[in-house]
């Protein structure tokens, strides 16, 4: 198992080639339709419906980037399906819908937003609807999650899926209430190997870390999130083999 070379060649952009000028919101169709058009790679996050369908959405809850408020996994994948994105005509679009829109003409990167909130265990539910919806599908695709037990969760219930970790030095404090022990474990890409991930997207601030370097030196692939400029673009790629992007056109 490793990750399609598609993935190391067209930028990835960053929940879809959104733009709320444009009326494009991010993880939208039209954002992803325009990445399509652009030949851009794509990066979009699933969340769980209350039914157990996978919906492209990154936050837990509706209010940033909606009408609406309260938890995404509190609603049906029909309720959130007709409930617009924000500045746009968009609705909340299931995972489903994007892969027939893509149809295999980019490569696809999902990100699976750990259901455990505190990334602790999971039940797995996500991951085993994540890999029933890509059963057949046929274009590059690979998943990978902040959450090392999520991507165990995901080599369980779809073993060839090409699989990695979202990682970065955790330093903000919003991540300090994980305790210094669990972040050391996650600065180190702890469980990599056991996990049989191939690749890491990892926070473009800290691409010197040591555990970026060895991984690198081993020929994994370095993915790298989110570059903002051409400036920080051309920092980045001194180290990474692809970046994620918003804001601007590489």
């Amino acid at each position: 198992m490793s990750l399609h070379p598609a993935f190391l060649a067209a930028p990835i952009a960053h929940r879809g080639l959104h733009d709320l000028t444009q009326g494009r919101p991010e993880n939208g169709l039209s954002s992803v339709q325009a990445a399509v058009d652009a030949g851009y790679g794509l990066e979009l996050d699933l969340q769980m419906s209350s039914d157990g369908v996978p919906m492209v959405f990154h936050d837990y809850e509706l209010d940033r980037v909606t009408g609406e408020t309260g938890q995404i996994k509190r609603r049906s994948a029909e309720d959130l399906g007709q409930i617009k994105l924000t500045g746009s005509e968009d609705c909340i679009p299931r995972l489903s819908e994007v892969l027939a829109m893509v149809a295999g003409r980019v490569p696809v990167l999902l990100e699976i937003k750990e259901q455990s909130r505190v990334m602790g265990p999971v039940n797995g539910e996500l991951e085993r609807a994540v890999a029933a919806e890509l059963q057949g599908y046929d274009g590059p695709v690979a998943v990978m999650s902040f959450n090392p037990a999520s991507v165990a969760a995901m080599a369980q219930a779809a073993p060839d899926l090409p699989r990695g970790l979202t990682s970065g030095s955790y330093d903000d404090p919003e991540w300090a209430s994980l305790g210094q022990a669990a972040l050391d474990k996650f600065r180190a890409l702890d469980g990599f190997d056991e996990m049989g991930c191939c690749f890491i997207s990892h926070d473009h601030k800290d691409l010197s870390d040591p555990a970026v370097a060895e991984l690198k030196a081993r020929g994994v692939p370095v993915l790298c999130w989110t570059i903002r400029s051409p400036e920080a673009e051309a920092a980045a790629r001194r180290i990474a083999d692809n970046v994620t992007f918003e804001g601007y056109l590489p």
